[in-house]
Protein backbone atom coordinates (compact mmCIF):
# COMPACT_ATOMS: atom_id res chain seq x y z
CA UNK A 1 0.00 0.00 0.00
CA UNK A 2 1.03 3.61 -1.04
CA UNK A 3 0.58 6.59 1.06
CA UNK A 4 -1.81 8.81 -0.43
CA UNK A 5 0.91 11.39 -1.09
CA UNK A 6 3.32 8.62 -3.10
CA UNK A 7 0.14 8.14 -5.26
CA UNK A 8 -0.02 11.86 -6.84
CA UNK A 9 3.58 11.62 -6.69
CA UNK A 10 3.69 8.32 -9.07
CA UNK A 11 0.75 10.08 -11.43
CA UNK A 12 2.71 13.56 -11.84
CA UNK A 13 6.13 11.37 -12.73
CA UNK A 14 3.77 9.02 -15.13
CA UNK A 15 2.09 11.93 -16.37
CA UNK A 16 5.66 13.71 -17.08
CA UNK A 17 6.74 10.55 -18.99
CA UNK A 18 3.57 10.37 -21.14
CA UNK A 19 4.40 14.23 -22.01
CA UNK A 20 8.02 13.52 -23.00
CA UNK A 21 6.87 10.39 -25.10
CA UNK A 22 4.45 12.58 -26.85
CA UNK A 23 7.12 15.22 -27.47
CA UNK A 24 8.87 12.55 -28.83
CA UNK A 25 6.32 11.44 -30.96
CA UNK A 26 5.44 8.02 -29.60
CA UNK A 27 1.56 8.66 -29.19
CA UNK A 28 0.76 5.05 -28.50
CA UNK A 29 3.59 5.23 -25.32
CA UNK A 30 2.15 8.22 -24.04
CA UNK A 31 -1.28 7.30 -24.37
CA UNK A 32 -0.58 4.27 -22.46
CA UNK A 33 1.14 6.37 -19.74
CA UNK A 34 -1.73 8.17 -19.06
CA UNK A 35 -3.99 5.21 -18.50
CA UNK A 36 -1.43 4.11 -16.05
CA UNK A 37 -1.05 7.60 -14.22
CA UNK A 38 -5.04 7.12 -13.71
CA UNK A 39 -4.67 4.32 -12.03
CA UNK A 40 -2.94 6.06 -9.33
CA UNK A 41 -5.18 8.96 -9.31
CA UNK A 42 -7.91 6.48 -8.55
CA UNK A 43 -6.28 5.03 -6.15
CA UNK A 44 -5.90 8.25 -4.36
CA UNK A 45 -9.42 8.66 -3.87
CA UNK A 46 -10.62 4.64 -3.85
CA UNK A 47 -8.29 2.90 -1.59
CA UNK A 48 -7.17 -0.26 -3.04
CA UNK A 49 -7.03 -2.11 1.02
CA UNK A 50 -10.43 -0.90 1.76
CA UNK A 51 -11.61 -2.15 -1.69
CA UNK A 52 -10.14 -5.66 -1.14
CA UNK A 53 -11.77 -5.78 2.26
CA UNK A 54 -14.82 -4.84 0.98
CA UNK A 55 -14.69 -7.74 -1.33
CA UNK A 56 -14.11 -9.93 1.72
CA UNK A 57 -17.03 -8.51 3.20
CA UNK A 58 -19.16 -9.47 0.11
CA UNK A 59 -18.00 -13.00 0.68
CA UNK A 60 -18.96 -13.24 4.46
CA UNK A 61 -15.45 -13.33 5.60
CA UNK A 62 -14.96 -11.26 8.37
CA UNK A 63 -11.58 -12.57 8.95
CA UNK A 64 -10.27 -11.85 5.45
CA UNK A 65 -11.51 -8.37 5.87
CA UNK A 66 -10.13 -7.75 9.24
CA UNK A 67 -6.63 -9.07 7.96
CA UNK A 68 -7.26 -6.11 5.12
CA UNK A 69 -8.29 -3.53 7.19
CA UNK A 70 -5.18 -4.50 9.75
CA UNK A 71 -2.58 -4.02 6.87
CA UNK A 72 -3.25 -0.06 6.80
CA UNK A 73 -1.28 0.91 10.08
CA UNK A 74 -1.80 4.76 10.45
CA UNK A 75 -5.44 5.39 8.93
CA UNK A 76 -5.31 9.27 9.47
CA UNK A 77 -2.17 9.80 7.37
CA UNK A 78 -2.25 6.97 4.92
CA UNK A 79 -6.32 7.82 4.15
CA UNK A 80 -8.69 10.94 2.56
CA UNK A 81 -11.03 11.45 4.95
CA UNK A 82 -13.77 9.34 3.40
CA UNK A 83 -11.81 6.28 2.87
CA UNK A 84 -10.70 6.93 6.85
CA UNK A 85 -14.74 6.96 7.47
CA UNK A 86 -15.08 3.58 5.22
CA UNK A 87 -11.91 2.06 7.26
CA UNK A 88 -13.95 3.15 10.63
CA UNK A 89 -17.09 1.94 9.20
CA UNK A 90 -15.82 -1.41 8.40
CA UNK A 91 -14.01 -2.15 12.15
CA UNK A 92 -17.26 -0.88 12.98
CA UNK A 93 -19.15 -3.38 11.39
CA UNK A 94 -16.44 -6.15 12.13
CA UNK A 95 -16.10 -5.62 15.67
CA UNK A 96 -20.18 -5.13 16.46
CA UNK A 97 -20.13 -9.04 16.02
CA UNK A 98 -18.46 -9.16 19.72
CA UNK A 99 -17.77 -5.39 21.21
CA UNK A 100 -20.50 -2.89 21.48
CA UNK A 101 -18.94 -0.22 22.73
CA UNK A 102 -15.62 -0.25 20.73
CA UNK A 103 -18.50 -1.00 17.63
CA UNK A 104 -19.61 2.74 19.18
CA UNK A 105 -16.42 4.30 18.88
CA UNK A 106 -16.20 3.45 14.90
CA UNK A 107 -19.33 4.53 14.55
CA UNK A 108 -19.46 7.59 15.81
CA UNK A 109 -16.09 8.72 14.23
CA UNK A 110 -17.17 6.91 10.45
CA UNK A 111 -20.73 9.49 11.10
CA UNK A 112 -18.13 12.27 11.75
CA UNK A 113 -16.03 11.68 8.74
CA UNK A 114 -18.84 11.28 6.24
CA UNK A 115 -19.25 8.03 3.94
CA UNK A 116 -19.93 8.78 -0.08
CA UNK A 117 -23.30 6.73 0.13
CA UNK A 118 -26.47 7.92 1.83
CA UNK A 119 -26.93 4.25 2.00
CA UNK A 120 -24.03 3.44 3.98
CA UNK A 121 -24.32 6.52 6.46
CA UNK A 122 -28.34 5.28 6.67
CA UNK A 123 -26.51 1.37 7.75
CA UNK A 124 -24.39 3.92 10.11
CA UNK A 125 -27.14 5.63 11.71
CA UNK A 126 -28.90 2.54 12.03
CA UNK A 127 -25.96 0.50 13.99
CA UNK A 128 -25.90 3.20 16.00
CA UNK A 129 -29.10 3.61 17.04
CA UNK A 130 -29.35 -0.58 17.64
CA UNK A 131 -26.48 0.21 20.18
CA UNK A 132 -28.49 2.70 21.90
CA UNK A 133 -31.20 0.91 22.42
CA UNK A 134 -29.37 -1.86 23.97
CA UNK A 135 -28.28 0.81 26.51
CA UNK A 136 -31.56 2.06 26.48
CA UNK A 137 -30.50 5.42 25.82
CA UNK A 138 -34.50 5.52 23.63
CA UNK A 139 -34.25 8.94 22.71
CA UNK A 140 -31.11 8.98 20.91
CA UNK A 141 -32.08 5.69 19.09
CA UNK A 142 -35.72 7.11 17.89
CA UNK A 143 -33.35 9.79 16.64
CA UNK A 144 -31.24 7.71 14.68
CA UNK A 145 -33.62 5.93 13.46
CA UNK A 146 -35.28 8.88 11.66
CA UNK A 147 -32.12 9.99 10.41
CA UNK A 148 -31.44 6.88 9.17
CA UNK A 149 -34.92 6.79 7.52
CA UNK A 150 -34.05 10.45 6.10
CA UNK A 151 -31.06 9.00 4.17
CA UNK A 152 -32.64 5.40 2.66
CA UNK A 153 -33.71 6.99 -0.03
CA UNK A 154 -33.93 3.51 -2.25
CA UNK A 155 -35.95 2.03 1.37
CA UNK A 156 -33.30 -1.14 1.78
CA UNK A 157 -33.48 -0.58 5.28
CA UNK A 158 -37.62 -0.51 5.79
CA UNK A 159 -37.58 -3.75 7.42
CA UNK A 160 -34.52 -3.53 9.59
CA UNK A 161 -35.91 -0.03 10.65
CA UNK A 162 -39.66 -2.00 11.26
CA UNK A 163 -37.68 -4.50 13.14
CA UNK A 164 -35.93 -2.12 15.77
CA UNK A 165 -39.27 -0.03 15.98
CA UNK A 166 -41.01 -3.10 17.20
CA UNK A 167 -37.96 -3.77 19.44
CA UNK A 168 -38.54 -0.60 21.28
CA UNK A 169 -41.95 -0.79 21.58
CA UNK A 170 -41.13 -4.15 23.37
CA UNK A 171 -38.79 -2.31 25.59
CA UNK A 172 -41.17 0.18 26.48
CA UNK A 173 -43.61 -2.20 28.09
CA UNK A 174 -43.45 -3.62 31.56
CA UNK A 175 -42.93 -6.57 31.75
CA UNK A 176 -45.37 -9.23 33.57
CA UNK A 177 -44.68 -12.51 35.45
CA UNK A 178 -47.55 -15.23 35.30
CA UNK A 179 -47.63 -17.61 38.19
CA UNK A 180 -48.89 -20.63 35.68
CA UNK A 181 -52.39 -20.56 37.73
CA UNK A 182 -50.59 -21.48 41.17
CA UNK A 183 -51.11 -19.69 44.50
CA UNK A 184 -49.45 -18.55 47.46
CA UNK A 185 -49.63 -22.12 48.93
CA UNK A 186 -48.39 -23.71 45.38
CA UNK A 187 -51.96 -25.16 45.15
CA UNK A 188 -53.94 -25.45 41.60
CA UNK A 189 -57.25 -23.35 41.72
Amino acid sequence: MFNKNIKLVLAALIIGAAVWQFTETNIGNGIMLILLSLIFVFLYFKNEIILLAFLRLRKQDFAGAKNWLDKIKNPSSALVPKQEGYYNYLNGLMVSQTNMVEAEKYFKRAETLGLNMDADMAMTKLNLAGIAMTKNRKRDAEKLMEEAKRLDKHNMLDDQIKMMKQQMKKMGQPRQQFGGGRGRGGRRF
